[in-house]
C-alpha cells in the first residue's frame, strides 16, 4: 500500500470506512508528517496531538458508520479522516490564536464554532489549528510573532492567506485536505499559490459560514485539497444533511444545492452533468460556452499586470479546456471604476466590527490591520451605506455577466507566489495595493456571492529553490449554484494537466 499520505482523501475514507485503516494509524501517520515538515512550512499555528489520538480513539471505540450493514459510508462522511480548524475558529479546550500576538495568552473557548461542530459529525480528526494571518484580513499568512506560512514548492515563497496553513499543509502531505474561509479569495489565493484544489461555494450553500452573517455577504467557508475529488467529498461533509439526504439548512439563507453525492459524482465523473440531478445541460450536450477574461474590477485603480507565469497558466488551462470540446471565447467584464472605492470602504467597515477597544491590545496589532480597524471606524454611516449599494448594484451586473455563459476563465493569480517579506509591513495603503495586483480577481466574487475553484494548470521552469518550478492555476467562475459545473470542468482540467510530482516536499 502506498503511504498513506499519498492516498487520496476519497482513498482514505473509503479504507476507513471497510475496516482497512483504523483511525489511530492514520493519524499517526499525519501527526509524523506534521512533526517533520511543519517547522519548515509552518502550516500549523498549533498542533493537538494528545486531543486527536483521543479524538481517533473515541471514533474506533465507537465503532464506524454503517458498518454492520456491509454498506459504504455516506458520501459525507469523512469517518477518521484528519484535518485541521483554521486558527479564526474556536474549538473548545484549543487555544485561538486569529493569528495575531495581541491575542496571545487567551484562555480556551468554551464551546466550538458551527463549522467545527459540522465537521465533528461528519467524523474528522483535528489535528491542531492551521495557521492564518492577524484576523483572517491579509492575502498572504506571515503573522508577526510566528513563522511564516510557505508554499512548499519554493519554501522562500508565502502560501497566500488568509487559509495559508490549510492550503500549505494540504500541499506539502500533512493532511489530505482541509477546510478554510474565503472573504475575499482567502481559500483560492493560497490553494493557487500551493498547487492546490480551492472552492469558494455560492453564498448561502454551506449553513455553516454561509456568507449572510458577514457584512456585505462576503465571507464563506469552504474545501482546500489536493484533487478536485477531496474538494468535492470536503464540501460533501460541511453540509449536513437531514435523516432523508437533503441538506439542513435550519439557520441561513438557502442557495441551490443538490442530493448527496451530488458534487462528489460530479468530480469524479469528470464530464458536465446533464441529467435532472445536475445542472441545466450545457449547449451541445456536454459541451460548455466559456469565457475567458483577464479583466478584474481593480483594473484602472490600481496598475494590474498579468505576468507571464500567469499568462501561461491560464493559456494552458483554455488549451485544456478546447481540447475538451468546449466553446472557449474571449471575453472582457464591463468596467466597473465605482468598485474599488465602494469594495475598500466595505472592508474597512467590516474591519470596524473587530471586537477590540482597548488602545492597549489595538497598539499590538500589525500596520496593516489597525489601519483597516480604525479607518473603519471613521467611515461615516452613509458612506458605508452607499458602498453597501454600489457593490449590490455591481453583484447584479457580474450575475448577469458570468450567468451567460457555462462559465468564465480568469488566471488564479496574476503574479507568481510572492517571496515572504514582499508586503510592505510599515505602509498599509501601499500593502492593501501590492494584496490587489496579486490577486486582482477574487475579491468580485464574494462581493456577487458566485461560486468559484482555482485548479493548478501549470508549473514555471525550476529554480534552485523551486526544483519542480513554481504551480500556476485558473480560476472557475460558476453561476449562482453552479458547483456542479465547476467540479467537473476543473476535474477534466485536472485530468488533462496532471501536477509533476505528489509532493514537493
Amino acid at each position: 500500500m502506498d503511504a498513506l499520505h499519498e492516498r487520496t482523501a476519497v482513498e482514505l475514507r473509503d479504507l476507513l470506512a471497510s475496516g482497512e485503516l483504523e483511525p489511530a494509524e492514520v493519524t499517526e501517520h499525519f501527526l509524523d508528517r506534521v512533526e517533520r515538515l511543519n517547522p519548515a512550512v509552518g502550516a500549523f499555528a498549533t498542533v493537538t496531538a494528545d486531543l486527536a489520538r483521543e479524538r481517533a480513539a473515541a471514533l474506533q471505540e465507537a465503532g464506524r458508520p454503517q458498518q454492520d450493514r456491509g454498506t459504504p459510508a455516506p458520501s459525507g462522511s469523512v469517518w477518521g479522516v484528519p484535518t485541521g480548524d483554521k486558527d479564526l475558529w474556536n474549538r473548545a479546550g484549543v487555544p485561538t490564536g486569529f493569528g495575531s500576538r495581541a491575542f496571545a495568552g487567551l484562555p480556551p473557548a468554551e464551546e466550538s464554532d458551527e463549522i467545527v461542530r459540522v465537521l465533528d459529525r461528519a467524523g474528522i480528526v483535528s489535528l491542531g489549528k492551521t495557521a492564518a494571518p492577524e484576523l483572517g484580513f491579509p492575502a498572504y499568512t506571515e503573522p508577526a510573532g510566528a513563522p511564516p506560512a510557505r508554499t512548499p514548492w519554493d519554501l522562500t515563497r508565502g502560501a497566500g492567506g488568509s487559509s495559508g496553513g490549510a492550503a500549505a499543509a494540504v500541499a506539502a502531505g500533512m493532511l489530505p485536505f482541509a477546510p478554510g474561509s474565503d472573504g475575499g479569495g482567502s481559500i483560492r489565493i493560497p490553494a493557487a499559490a500551493c498547487g492546490v484544489v480551492g472552492l469558494k461555494p455560492t453564498r448561502g450553500l454551506l449553513p455553516a459560514g454561509s456568507g449572510v452573517d458577514s457584512l456585505g455577504g462576503l465571507v464563506v467557508n469552504g474545501p482546500i485539497a489536493r484533487t478536485v475529488a477531496d474538494a468535492a467529498l470536503l464540501l460533501e461533509a460541511m453540509l449536513p444533511r437531514d435523516a432523508g439526504g437533503g441538506v439542513a439548512h435550519p439557520y441561513t439563507l438557502r442557495a441551490p444545492s443538490y442530493g448527496a453525492g451530488a458534487y462528489l459524482a460530479a468530480a469524479q465523473r469528470a464530464t458536465l452533468l446533464a441529467s435532472g440531478d445536475g445542472p441545466d445541460p450545457a449547449p451541445g450536450g456536454g459541451r460548455a460556452r466559456i469565457g475567458v477574461t483577464t479583466s478584474s474590477p481593480w483594473d484602472g485603480f490600481y496598475d494590474i499586470a498579468v505576468s507571464p507565469e500567469a499568462r501561461a497558466g491560464l493559456d494552458a488551462g483554455v488549451r485544456a479546456l478546447t481540447g475538451r470540446g468546449h466553446d472557449v471565447e474571449e471575453m472582457a467584464l464591463a468596467e466597473a471604476p465605482e468598485y474599488a472605492p465602494a469594495f475598500r470602504t466595505l472592508w474597512m467597515g467590516g474591519a470596524s466590527a473587530v471586537p477590540i477597544d482597548d488602545p492597549e491590545t489595538l497598539d499590538r496589532l500589525e500596520p496593516l490591520t489597525r489601519w483597516l480597524i480604525r479607518s473603519g471606524r471613521e467611515v461615516p454611516a452613509r458612506q458605508l451605506a452607499e458602498a453597501v449599494r454600489t457593490l449590490s448594484g455591481y453583484e447584479r451586473s457580474l450575475v448577469a455577466q458570468v450567468s451567460a455563459y457555462d462559465a468564465v476563465v480568469t488566471p488564479a493569480l496574476a503574479l507568481t507566489p510572492r517571496p515572504v517579506g514582499w508586503y510592505d509591513a510599515e505602509d498599509p495603503e501601499r500593502n492593501f495595493e501590492q494584496q490587489c495586483q496579486y490577486t486582482p480577481y477574487t475579491s468580485m466574487l464574494n462581493v456577487a456571492g458566485l461560486p468559484a475553484i482555482t485548479v493548478p494548470t501549470h508549473w514555471t521552469e525550476p529554480t534552485a529553490e523551486a526544483p519542480a518550478g513554481l504551480p500556476m492555476g485558473v480560476q472557475i467562475i460558476g453561476r449562482p449554484g453552479g458547483e456542479l459545473t465547476l467540479l467537473a470542468l476543473a476535474a477534466q482540467l485536472e485530468a488533462e494537466l496532471p501536477r509533476p510530482h505528489a509532493f514537493p516536499l
